[in-house]
């Protein structure tokens, strides 16, 4: 057992990844939609599903992502599905609309045989956007050897592969992680941009017309996605 792994019990990472062949890339930088991949099916004759909850925020975001599916040559079929976690674009949704996906795939063209063989464990959904995936998973082991074999699996999947954040396995919230998912690309953005410039700080750090500018929107716009993006991030109840 390495020092790492006796010390912190393994480590907690985020990857983002690219890699070629892939639909869920090829259609988040087509559109302005994104998706959070919750599980994938073994079929029959050999292909995979997977369950898919597309979001944006406008319908017609997400309709564009879902047409680009279904024209996609590296997918085999696509259903919709009902509504299964309450109506659409409530507080716990990632945008102000969703839509939940079976799609059918061939498993050569996906990436997580690779993570899963070299002990990467994905522990949540895998949030894809702007032709990037982003994968939080758990490694047993030390920094060292988690990109020792990062190496091996950028080498063999042609892939590009950054890890955006790293701790101890036993840091970090996990409730608060997984509810940064609920954000929207702007949201996310905005509130990101805020923590970083030092907005919520006493006195602050930057004031809001100061941010607004720096996002590159209106200073409405900017704090219409703070309070949506607090809002999720502060509700107990979600």
């Amino acid at each position: 057992m390495s020092e790492a792994q006796s010390e912190h019990g393994g480590l907690q990472l985020t990857l983002s990844i690219w890699h070629p062949d892939c639909w869920t890339l090829e259609v988040t930088d087509q559109t302005a939609a994104g998706l959070l991949a919750h599980g994938v099916y073994n079929t029959q004759n050999g292909s995979v599903k997977g369950l898919f909850t597309a979001y944006a925020d406008s319908i017609n975001d997400v309709e564009d992502l879902i047409d680009a599916t279904r024209d996609s040559s590296l997918t085999d079929s696509v259903l919709e599905l009902r509504e299964r976690h309450g109506a659409t674009g409530t507080s716990s949704s990632p945008g102000n609309t969703t839509r939940e996906l079976f799609v059918e795939y061939d498993p050569d063209n996906t990436i997580s045989d690779s993570l899963l063989s070299r002990g990467f464990i994905h522990n949540d959904p895998v949030r894809v956007r702007h032709g990037r995936e982003h994968w939080p998973v758990f490694f047993p082991d030390s920094r060292d050897e988690a990109e020792s074999l990062l190496d091996e699996i950028r080498e063999e999947q042609s892939a590009d592969i950054e890890v955006t954040r790293i701790t101890s396995a036993g840091g970090g919230n996990p409730q608060q992680l997984r509810r940064m998912d609920r954000l929207s690309d702007s949201q996310r953005e905005a509130f990101e941009l805020a923590r970083q410039e030092d907005y919520y700080a006493w006195p602050r750090g930057i004031s809001t017309r100061e941010l607004a500018s720096k996002l590159g929107v209106s200073k409405t716009t900017l704090l219409e996605h703070l309070r949506k993006a607090e809002a999720k991030l502060l509700d107990p109840d979600q």
